[in-house]
C-alpha cells in the first residue's frame, strides 16, 4: 500500500507541475495570439494542445487527488478533512468549474482566465508548502489570501489585455 500512495503522490505532483506549467503556457499563448488582434489557426492549433495537456493533467490531479484523499479518510477518518485538504477540493473544482463555464463561454474572458492561472497558482504553491508542513491555516485565511491572488490576476490578465488591445489597434490604424 505505501508504494501504492508514493507513486500516487508522484503522479499528483507531476501532474500539479504539468498543469501549472500548461496553465502558464495557455495564458501567454493567448497574449500572443490575440496580440495582433485576432487568433489564427496555427495559433488555434497550439492553444488546443496546450489545452489537451492541461486536461490530461486535471484528470489526473482528479483521479490521484481522490484516490489519495480516499486512502487518508479510510486511514483518519474525518481527522484527515483538516483545512488544506478542503483548500485543494476547492482549488480542484473551481479549475474544473471554471474550465467547463469557460469552453461553454459562459464566462466572460476578463474573469475566466485570470480564475483559472490564479487556481493553478494557488494550488501549485499550496502543494509545494505540504512538504514543508506549512500547512496549519484555517479555511478563512485561505480564502482571504485566494481572493487576494484573484483580485492580483484580474488585474495582470486583463492590464495586459487593456495593453494589447490598444497596442493591436494602433498597429492597424497605422
Amino acid at each position: 500500500m505505501e508504494l501504492i500512495i508514493i507513486l500516487l503522490a508522484l503522479v499528483q505532483s507531476i501532474s500539479i507541475s504539468l498543469g501549472v506549467g500548461s496553465s502558464t503556457i495557455a495564458i501567454i499563448n493567448f497574449f500572443v495570439a490575440i496580440g495582433d488582434g485576432q487568433i489564427d489557426e496555427s495559433e488555434r492549433r497550439m492553444m488546443g494542445i496546450v489545452y489537451i495537456v492541461l486536461r490530461v493533467a486535471m484528470g489526473l490531479i482528479l483521479f490521484t487527488t481522490a484516490v489519495l484523499t480516499a486512502i487518508q479518510y479510510n486511514t483518519y477518518g474525518s481527522d484527515f478533512l483538516v483545512p488544506f485538504v478542503v483548500a485543494v477540493w476547492i482549488l480542484i473544482a473551481v479549475l474544473y468549474i471554471n474550465a467547463v463555464l469557460m469552453t461553454k463561454k459562459v464566462v466572460s474572458s476578463k474573469i475566466g482566465p485570470a480564475l483559472q492561472a490564479s487556481s493553478w497558482y494557488t494550488l501549485g504553491i499550496l502543494m509545494a508548502l505540504f512538504p514543508l508542513g506549512l500547512t496549519a491555516f484555517s479555511l478563512l485565511q485561505f480564502f482571504v489570501v485566494y481572493a487576494i491572488v484573484i483580485l492580483l490576476a484580474l488585474a495582470v490578465v486583463n492590464g495586459l489585455m487593456i495593453y494589447l488591445k490598444k497596442r493591436s489597434e494602433k498597429t492597424i490604424a497605422a
